[in-house]
């Protein structure tokens, strides 16, 4: 079902990025759990949790991978169940700095684009000239210097300073890619969020909260059918070429599930109401 929504879909509009190879964000996400019903589940001392590690397609916001275990599995342990495509891009979290992991991805001919710790212990081998006038405020090559970390890591990584004029955050980005333009780094760090808004939408628009049953596998069966379901809303919206949002053509399919009524018909009706997703503007909370 995932390679049918990703080889019908087109790239999104607002990828604007021109890399040949695929672009992927990794992350994982947490679903609480009753500890005295899902106590297979545990994850803290009075909690219970399944967590959900995904890896999206960037260019067309799709789910490629879904990995689930218990909430107490530590997020890098995702990254070993993966298969690395040569020339894919990977871009983690600073919670996946793991240079042993790290390096695997090196050695599949892939790159990786994450945030540096702020421990990071390194030795700047060259500095290249950087436009700071898009914000870059350094593009260095870097060894690390720590033993351990050089053990693991033992080849030249890029160490990129960039600032958000915006909000005027700074952010150090390490990566084992050296063609692509330093602000063209930072942007694809910046595409992470995508999978953060496929997390919050399938938590508000699917059922993945509450659960049919108290099993491992009912719960893994619940949340995969809402991917396969994600994947037929993409699906039916390219086949169709809807101009109607995701949440829109959820709604519709499921007040219309025993109509025998066309889907292009369905879709194509403007006389459906209150089927647009709601943006609430929400008034500022101050704690002091």
């Amino acid at each position: 079902m995932i390679d049918r929504a990703r080889s019908c879909s087109l790239p999104d509009a607002d990828f604007t990025l021109e890399i040949a190879g695929p672009v992927y964000a990794f992350d994982s996400t947490l679903i609480d759990l009753c500890l005295s019903v899902f106590w297979w589940a545990e994850f803290r001392t009075t909690k219970a949790a399944v967590k959900i590690h995904t890896l999206i397609d960037v260019k067309t916001s799709i789910p490629c991978f879904v990995y689930i275990t218990d909430g107490a599995t530590h997020d890098v342990h995702g990254l070993d169940v993966l298969k690395y495509e040569t020339g894919g891009f990977y871009v983690l979290d600073r919670g996946y700095v793991d240079f042993k992991r790290l390096f695997k991805i090196n050695q599949c001919g892939a790159y990786f684009v994450t945030r540096a710790k702020e421990n990071l212990d390194f030795v700047r081998v060259s500095s290249r000239k950087v436009k700071k006038k898009k914000g870059i405020l350094c593009d260095q090559t870097i060894n690390l210097k720590g033993f351990y970390s050089s053990e693991k890591y033992p080849v030249p990584l890029r160490r990129i300073r960039f600032i958000d004029k915006e909000t005027e955050k700074r952010f150090v980005f390490i990566t084992n890619n050296f063609t692509l333009a330093p602000e063209d780094i930072a942007l694809l760090y910046k595409y992470r969020w995508k999978i953060e808004l496929f997390f919050k939408w399938i938590k508000q628009h699917l059922k993945v909260k509450s659960f049919w049953g108290t099993s491992p596998n009912t719960v893994k069966v619940q949340i995969y059918t809402a991917i396969i379901t994600y994947c037929l809303i993409v699906i039916v919206k390219s086949k169709l070429k809807s101009t109607r949002s995701n949440y829109e053509i959820l709604q519709i399919l499921s007040v219309a599930l025993l109509d025998k009524i066309p889907l292009r018909e369905l879709l194509s009706n403007p006389n459906y109401q209150d089927v647009k997703e709601q943006n609430y503007i929400q008034l500022n909370f101050d704690l002091f």
